[in-house]
C-alpha cells in the first residue's frame, strides 16, 4: 500500500515537472514570436476617410478611389517604414464623427479651413488651394458676389460656404441669401442649378469646371470671385495624432519641394500654381 502511494507521488510529480517544462517552452514560444512581431517591424495602418464623390479632389475611377487628395495622400506614404494607408468611402458628416470616433485617423476631401474645426482636429500644411467661382444659370442677372442678395442657393451644414453666406446675411438682413440646406454631394446641387431649381452656387473652380464639363451641364456659366488670399485645403487629422500630423507634414514639404504636388495639380486642378508656397507651408493656427 505504501509503495502504490510512492508511486503515484512520484508520478504526479514527474507529470508535474512535464507541465512545467511544457509551459515554459510555450511562454519562451510566445515571447520569442511578440519579439519577432516587434523586430518585423508591422506598420501601423491610417484609415483615411474621403466622400469620393467630389472630382477632381476624391472620386471613383475604374473601382478605385483617386483625385488629387487621394494621390497627394498615396505619395506621402509611399515607401513609408512606418505608416501605410487605407482609403475609407464615407458620407461628409461621417468624415468628421469618424474622426471623433477615432474610426478614422486622417481625412482629405477638399478641405478648407474653420475655426470651428480648429478647435477639434489637427491641419496639416496646405495641399493646395481652391480659388472660389460663382456658378450661376446663363440667363442670370446675377454677375458679381453682391448680386446674390435675394437669391437662393443649396449648402451643407458646417461648410465653409455656409460660414461665408451667414456672415454675407448678417451684412445683408435686408434681402438676406435664401440657403436651403441639403446633404446632396456638388454634382447634384450643381445639376439642380442647371434645372433653374436655384439661383446661385458658390464652390471651388476646379470641381465646378469638372462637373460642368463631365456632365454636359450647359445652361451654367461662372464668374471669378475677387479675394486677396486665395483659400486654401488641408488634409484633418484626429486630435491625439500629433506624430502622424508631424510626418505628413514633413512629407508634404517634400513634395512641394520636388515637383510633386505641381505634377498632381496640374493633372487634377488643372493647373500647377494650384499649390502652396515654400513659405505658406505651415499649420493654419495654433491651439
Amino acid at each position: 500500500m505504501k509503495l502504490k502511494k510512492i508511486l503515484g507521488i512520484t508520478g504526479v510529480a514527474i507529470a508535474s515537472v512535464a507541465l512545467l517544462a511544457a509551459c515554459s517552452s510555450k511562454s519562451k514560444d510566445t515571447s520569442s514570436d511578440t519579439s519577432s512581431s516587434k523586430s518585423s517591424g508591422a506598420k501601423e495602418t491610417v484609415n483615411f476617410a474621403t466622400v469620393g464623390t467630389t472630382a477632381p479632389f476624391s472620386y471613383e475611377k475604374d473601382g478605385e478611389l483617386t483625385g488629387y487628395d487621394v494621390e497627394v495622400a498615396k505619395a506621402v506614404f509611399k515607401d513609408s517604414d512606418k505608416y501605410e494607408v487605407k482609403f475609407q468611402k464615407t458620407e461628409w458628416s461621417s468624415v468628421f464623427t469618424g474622426l471623433d470616433s477615432a474610426k478614422y485617423q486622417m481625412a482629405g476631401n477638399n478641405i478648407s479651413y474653420s475655426e470651428e474645426r480648429d478647435q477639434k482636429y489637427l491641419f496639416s500644411y496646405p495641399i493646395g488651394t481652391t480659388p472660389a467661382v460663382l456658378t450661376v444659370p446663363k440667363d442670370s442677372k446675377i454677375k458679381k458676389y453682391d448680386d446674390i442678395a435675394g437669391h437662393s442657393t443649396q449648402v451643407v451644414q458646417g461648410t465653409s460656404t455656409a460660414t461665408q453666406l451667414t456672415e454675407f446675411n448678417d451684412k445683408h438682413s435686408d434681402k438676406p441669401v435664401e440657403l436651403n440646406y441639403t446633404n446632396e454631394n456638388i454634382t447634384q446641387m450643381l445639376t439642380n442649378l442647371n434645372e433653374g431649381k436655384y439661383d446661385f452656387k458658390i464652390f471651388d473652380a476646379p470641381t465646378v469646371n469638372s462637373i460642368i464639363k463631365n456632365n454636359k451641364l450647359t445652361n451654367l456659366k461662372t464668374i471669378e470671385l475677387k479675394s486677396d488670399q486665395q483659400p486654401y485645403i488641408y488634409f484633418l487629422f484626429a486630435d491625439n495624432q500629433k506624430d502622424l500630423q508631424k510626418f505628413v507634414n514633413k512629407r508634404l514639404e517634400e513634395l512641394q519641394k520636388d515637383g510633386t504636388l505641381a505634377k498632381l495639380a496640374e493633372k487634377f486642378l488643372g493647373n500647377k500654381d494650384y499649390i502652396p508656397t515654400k513659405d505658406a507651408l505651415k499649420v493654419p493656427s495654433k491651439k
